[in-house]
């Protein structure tokens, strides 16, 4: 019996080692993270529970609606008093006509910037904060070329107000917040994130926008975009739509354009714009097209400005502009877009690409000198000093260029002195006057080089 007890007890104590030993390893072998299988042609699925993740609006919501008030516009309309009024144009009445829409505290002392054509024609400007205090706003300056208008009101106490975030910082699909206040009621908030960025909505001018699918309704033009840090990087202005009601698509001035222009005019009392002195082939243009340079990621540069910025750092026709200051540059919104946020004299470092070798230079941009009056047809240029000797005059606007409709009046090379009866001396003046009218009939006081003076008349 002795000879099978100790065999067997060494049976034993082997088994209960050998079950402790492998139950010790298969724990030392657990992996600390997981690892995933996922489905393929020969393994079944396997259910992935991803991290709860969300993001909170309350915050940024709760920053920004009592920043931002509602705007009404009271302007006047005549219109003749009866039939025969009409026909024979005797003495007319003037009825009020009211506009609304949305603005945003800047500061606590109460600036407000909102769109120029939420305040255009205004004959009384009456603001209303969240809490339904009202006050009357006194224009401080606008801003025509990029819709921006500044506003103040006077109010006893420090006022809620948004700070300037970096637009330029913004991404594509990062999440935001629309906030106006459109039917004087209170401020109200929608969700969405950026869609695209230096969007171009007209091609009548170089304007660049954040596109956002945050619902926008025309009441809301002048409210806030905002981060979810409750920081501002746009100026809600325009829906892209057919009905004139929001259709999925809405766009805002980057809040970096906005902050410079409201401090050009507190500072200046018009806005200051840097050029780099190019002129650029724009891709969606039939000259592009037929070169081929439509699908190219940049802006080709077709013309240098003598004397400018940019010629001085030599840049040449046939450049392709590809970062200024680091910052990507896919196309001549971007570039406007960017340059908008800048004064005469600043400097930006261009990275461009000339014969499939990169190269950069410094700019210094200059003032512009020239300006496109859409609405005219007609782009003017300051006299230089050579212009001021040769016309024998400081003031007025060169026209350098006019469209097909004046083909049998000899416009270039004359100097405007006046649009519709406003005196021209620079090309800011010309931009406003030409703004002024909404109509198709324009009166141009020009002057020819022998110094005669005529005024024509365009319906």
């Amino acid at each position: 019996m002795k000879k099978w007890i100790f065999p067997l007890t060494i049976a034993v104590f082997s088994a209960i080692t050998t079950s402790f030993v492998q139950h010790w390893l298969t724990d030392k072998e657990k992996p600390l993270v997981e690892t995933i299988t996922f489905e393929s042609a020969t393994t079944q699925p396997v259910s992935l529970r991803l991290p709860e993740t969300s993001t909170d609006f309350t915050i940024a919501a709760e920053k920004t609606i009592h920043a931002v008030v509602h705007v009404k516009n009271v302007s006047s309309a005549k219109g003749p008093q009866s039939l025969m009024d009409f026909f024979y144009g005797y003495e007319s009445f003037s009825t009020p006509q009211i506009g609304t829409g949305s603005g945003v505290i800047v500061s606590p002392d109460g600036y407000i910037v909102t769109n120029n054509h939420v305040i255009e024609e205004a004959s009384e400007l009456e603001v209303t904060l969240n809490n339904n205090a009202s006050y009357t706003a006194q224009i401080i300056g606008t801003d025509p070329n990029s819709d921006l208008a500044l506003l103040k009101i006077e109010a006893e106490e420090e006022l809620p107000y948004l700070a300037f975030g970096d637009s330029d910082r913004s991404a594509v699909g990062e999440w935001v917040l629309a906030v106006g206040n459109p039917f004087n009621l209170t401020s109200t908030v929608t969700a969405g994130i950026i869609s695209a960025k230096s969007r171009s909505i007209s091609t009548a001018n170089n304007l660049s926008f954040i596109q956002t699918d945050a619902a926008v309704n025309p009441g809301n033009s002048g409210g806030a975009l905002v981060n979810t840090k409750g920081e501002l990087i746009g100026i809600n202005t325009a829906i892209k739509s057919r009905t004139g009601s929001y259709v999925g698509y809405s766009f805002a001035i980057p809040s970096n354009t906005a902050k410079k222009v409201i401090e050009d005019l507190l500072e200046f009392g018009k806005v200051q714009r840097g050029i780099l002195g190019i002129s650029a082939l724009r891709a969606e243009s039939i000259e592009a097209i037929r070169r081929g340079l439509d699908e190219i990621e940049g802006v080709y540069i077709s013309e240098v400005n003598v004397g400018s910025g940019a010629e001085i750092a030599g840049l040449k026709s046939g450049d392709i502009i590809k970062r200024v200051d680091g910052l990507p540059i896919k196309n001549f919104t971007a570039l406007t877009g960017y340059l908008s946020a800048k004064r005469p004299g600043d400097q930006v470092e261009i990275i461009f690409e000339r014969d499939d070798n990169q190269l950069s230079t410094i700019v210094t941009l200059t003032k512009n000198e020239t300006a496109e009056l859409n609405r005219l047809g007609l782009r003017v240029q300051n006299l230089n000093e050579t212009l001021q000797k040769k016309f024998n005059r400081k003031e007025g606007v060169i026209i350098t260029a006019a469209s097909e409709y004046y083909k049998n009046y000899n416009l270039e090379g004359k100097v405007v002195i006046a649009i519709d009866g406003i005196k021209v001396s620079t090309i800011e003046d010309a931009i406003e006057a030409s703004n002024e009218n909404k109509t198709y009939r324009h009166a141009l006081t020009v002057i020819d080089e022998e110094g005669n003076k005529e005024t024509l008349i365009f319906n």
